[in-house]
Formats: structure tokens, sequence, C-alpha cells
């Protein structure tokens, strides 16, 4: 375990029990041993992991309490940010799509070293997903500039739920871009929540409410959305 990840825990008064300990160390290991095999992240180094992978996705939970809540995680890669946040808070009830079946199997055998057995692992890609306006959280973390990721993700939240994109602290061009997509799709920007990683590195929350339901049509599809997004 990462002393450096036990002092960044302090700032969001978050304190690990022993098992979840263990689980965020069988996760370091097997995301290093699959690594060698898969292309599953371009950080290996023990304490970078904890922090730029493991403490960026419980961030978070500067948002508030997810207990409980139906949680999408869109394009998850190697499971960040959703399964830190269920190993912290089981209650959780985690879905991940992914279009690349082999990182869906790692997500299923990861989840089983976890001791995790209730997450929604799927095999294809978000718009063709058919849960429109039904999640109470959507996030997505450096999948695609923010224009085209509103269309991907703020249709599948339910009407006072939240799409939470996790952002590189240059993004205020993405966010003007994005105006327009955000408001047809039925959201409005909540809030803009930068938080430090490190003294040297800060990221950024963009938080967007469902006020209202998105039509049917939304989302379109992907080659279209990247063609001509809203």
């Amino acid at each position: 375990m990462s002393i450096m990840f036990d002092h960044a825990l302090e700032t969001l008064g978050l304190k690990l029990t022993e098992s979840m300990r263990e689980q965020f160390e069988t996760y370091y290991e097997f995301l290093i041993q699959q690594n060698s095999v898969m292309n599953l992240t371009a950080i290996t180094n023990r304490d970078e992991v904890y922090l730029k992978h493991f403490f960026d996705s419980l961030c978070l939970l500067k948002v508030g309490s997810f207990k409980d809540k139906k949680l999408i995680d869109v394009g998850s890669g190697a499971g960040f940010p959703s399964l830190p946040l269920k190993i912290v808070d089981p209650s959780i009830k985690v879905t991940i799509i992914d279009a690349l079946q082999k990182r869906i199997d790692f997500l299923l055998t990861l989840s089983e070293k976890l001791s995790i057995h209730d997450n929604a692992l799927i095999h294809g890609r978000i718009e063709e997903h058919k849960k429109l306006n039904y999640y109470d959280i959507v996030t997505a973390r450096a999948v695609a500039r923010l224009n085209v990721l509103t269309e991907l993700c703020l249709p599948f939240v339910k009407i006072g739920g939240l799409f939470i994109a996790m952002k590189s602290i240059h993004y205020i061009d993405e966010l003007e871009e994005a105006d327009n997509a955000i408001k047809k799709l039925g959201g409005k920007l909540k809030e803009i929540m930068v938080y430090p990683l490190n003294s040297e590195l800060s990221h950024v929350l963009i938080i967007i409410e469902k006020i209202s339901k998105t039509e049917d049509k939304y989302p379109r599809s992907y080659g279209l959305i990247k063609k001509k997004p809203l």
C-alpha cells in the first residue's frame, strides 16, 4: 500500500478497512500482470497507479455519497473510476460497458479476484445500450472530447441524476464546444470541481445535472456523433 495514497485518502475523509487494502493491492498486482500482455495502462509505478488511477477515481466522492446509486462507467478500460468506487462502497450498483471484449474479460476476472460478484459487465458500444434516462450517475474518464462524450453519456442519466466527466485542467474549450449538446440532451452544467492529485497535478470533474428527458433519437451512431457533434 502506498503511503502517498493513505495521505491522499485523508483529504477525502476515507479510511480503508484491511479488506479494502487487500483488494487494492490485488487490483494493482493483477493490473500490472495483465498489462504485460494487453494495453491497459501507461502508468505502472506503484505509487503512481495508486495516486493517478485509484485516488483519482475516488475523487468522484467529492461530489457526494454514491450509496445505493446505479452507476454506469462508459469506456472504463481497466475499471476506472467504477471499481475503486465499488471497493470503498460495495452498495454502488456498477455497470461497465466497453467495446473491447478483452477488456471485459479482464474486468470479469478482476471482479472475481476482488470478490465482487454483482457488477454488470457489458461488451458493446454505449450508443447501442437500451437503458435511456435510467442511471443515477454516468461517468467517463478521458474517453473523448466533451461534445462527443456528452451525447454518449447524458441520454442514459435519469432526471435528477448526474453525468460526471473526468477531465484534465485544460477543459475550458471543450466545455464551450459542448454547451449546445448539454442543453439539447436535457442537461444543465451544475459545477466544475477542480481537485489536486498532488502539488504538481490537478484534474477536473465536470458535473452536469439531467433536468429533462433526452429524446429517444439520441445517442446517434458514433460515426455521426464524431462527424457532426451537436
